[in-house]
This record gives structure tokens, C-alpha cells and sequence, in this order.
């Protein structure tokens, strides 16, 4: 087969994907940039031009900056336990114990049950007559029961711990197989050197799971700024706004108050603020300290 032959040949088999990608990626982003420059109730194809008016409101809009922070807090002090917990589940994984095939067993059970009865289950647990407050009243702690959604105080710490458990078996899933794939002879000869433990852990496990940790991070960072469900069952942004995150902002400018456009150019503002911490993220990992140099 020739040059032309070949590449034919390889466009033929690229273009049902390319195509699927433009009519349902593609051209709905252009449609988002476009509704974007309107003032539209979307009840109507009556629309009206007003340019940058919308991003101009967004950048003065406190409450929108404000859901940022509220994202970002989740992404840092949430990301952070979320590694954290699910480098140390994977690593207890390794093992041949009851506790490390129990480990195995449950570890993803959060993942198969539903983002509604996640949420319910979690109101139940942060209830001022639920499971928490009642444990704390048991163990002669009553004084340290709290409303907890419905103080402005902790409201985005109780939905951080049910993201934190909701999310975390998919990334100890993805430590487990980073620690699975390395050679067994490492640790051998790491044992043999007298490694072990944490230190063995901190100079030896952790760096060889660059690539896996490159991943996590990026993913977490895409997980996070499109957190909606969670949020908005268990405190709909609330208390006074206290665990207002962008898309249940954007989600009350579309569906409560009927600004369309207003809602879509906030939707640019998250996209572009997934795709400038995405940048950030793949650029902090663009080498691999562990990797061998010629």
C-alpha cells in the first residue's frame, strides 16, 4: 500500500470518531461562546447581542469569585486527603492479611452506590439528631455537636468529607495498580538494604509513582471544579452561601433567575479555569525525576 493509500486508509477508519467529536464536543462549545454574547432568558429564541457585558458582570460578580474559592478550598484540603487516604489504603492493600483483603473487598463500594443516595446518606450522618452528633453525645463529647450544614462554619468541611469518601476508592484503585507495577526485585533489594517501612515508603514507593500521581492530580482538578450533584442535594450552596460552588452559582443564574447567558459565560469561566490548573498541573509534572538520563 502506498503513502496515499495508507493515509486514506487511516482517515477512513479516524473519521466516524472525528465526526462524533465535532457534532457533540465541537460544535456545542461554539454554541457555548456564542450564547455566551447574549442576554437570554432561554425560554425564547428572543436574544439580545451584548458582547463582553456578561464576562464584564462575571469578573465584578463577588459571589462567583467567592464559589471559586469555595472549589479551589475543596480541591486543596479535599485533594489533599483524598491522596493522602488513598495512598495509604492502597499501600495496606499490598498485603496478605484479613485487613488487606477486607481493604480489597469494600474499598470500592462508594463508587457503585448513587451521587443522590450519597448524598442523603451523608444529611442523615450530619443531621443535628444523626449519626455524628449521636456519637459524640455517647462518648461524653455533647458539646462539640454541631448543625453541621447548616452552620457557615462547617458546611463546606461536611460536604468536603462526603466528597473525600465518595471519590477516594477510584484513586486508591489507581495508587494500587501504580504499586502493583512496580518490580517485585525493588523492594527486594530494598529490603535487603535495610529499607523499610516509612522509609522505605517515602524514598522508594512515593517516587516511583510519578506517573500515577500525575494523573490523580489532574484528575482530582477536573473532578472537583465539576462537583455539582453532591453540593447541591446535601446544602444547595448554603448556608448564606457558605458552600457555594461554581456550578450551583451557575446552576441558580439558568434554572432560578432565567439568565442563560449570563449562566453560559460563567460555564466559559469554569472551563477556563479547569483548563488553566489542568495546564498547571501537567506542567509540574512534565518530568520525571525518576526517569534515567541518557
Amino acid at each position: 500500500m502506498d503513502r496515499r493509500g495508507r493515509t486514506a486508509f487511516i482517515v477512513s477508519f479516524l473519521a466516524p470518531a472525528g465526526l462524533l467529536y465535532a457534532v457533540f464536543v465541537l460544535w456545542p462549545f461554539v454554541q457555548a461562546i456564542q450564547f455566551s454574547m447574549y442576554r437570554w432568558r432561554g425560554l425564547s429564541m428572543i436574544r439580545r447581542f451584548v458582547g463582553a457585558e456578561n464576562f464584564v458582570k462575571l469578573g465584578k460578580d463577588d459571589v462567583f469569585w467567592q464559589a471559586v474559592g469555595h472549589n479551589l478550598w475543596l480541591l486543596v484540603v479535599g485533594g489533599l486527603f483524598v491522596i493522602v487516604v488513598s495512598v495509604a489504603i492502597a499501600h495496606a492493600m499490598r498485603g496478605g492479611g484479613t485487613v488487606s483483603k477486607l481493604l480489597r473487598s469494600v474499598h470500592l463500594f462508594p463508587q457503585v452506590i448513587s451521587l443522590v443516595a450519597v448524598a442523603v446518606m451523608w444529611q442523615f450522618v450530619f443531621n443535628p439528631q444523626g449519626l455524628l452528633n449521636g456519637a459524640l453525645r455517647a462518648i461524653g463529647l455533647g458539646t462539640l455537636a454541631q448543625t453541621w450544614l447548616g452552620d457557615p462554619k462547617w458546611s463546606l468541611s461536611a460536604v468536603g468529607v462526603a466528597f473525600v469518601w465518595y471519590v477516594a476508592g477510584f484513586y486508591i484503585m489507581l495508587f494500587a495498580a501504580g504499586i502493583q507495577s512496580i518490580p517485585a526485585d525493588v523492594f527486594e533489594a530494598a529490603e535487603l538494604d535495610g529499607s523499610r517501612g516509612f522509609h522505605r515508603f517515602r524514598n522508594l514507593t512515593w517516587p516511583l509513582l510519578w506517573s500515577v500521581k500525575r494523573v490523580a492530580v489532574a484528575y482530582l482538578v477536573i473532578n472537583v471544579l465539576n462537583i455539582f450533584a453532591l453540593v447541591y442535594l446535601m446544602t444547595r450552596g448554603g448556608p448564606d452561601r457558605k458552600s457555594e460552588i461554581m456550578l450551583t452559582y451557575l446552576y441558580e443564574q439558568a434554572f432560578v433567575n432565567s439568565q442563560f447567558g449570563y449562566a453560559t459565560a460563567m460555564a466559559m469561566g469554569n472551563f477556563i479555569v479547569i483548563l488553566l490548573l489542568s495546564s498547571l498541573v501537567l506542567f509540574a509534572f512534565r518530568k520525571d525525576p525518576t526517569a534515567r538520563r541518557a
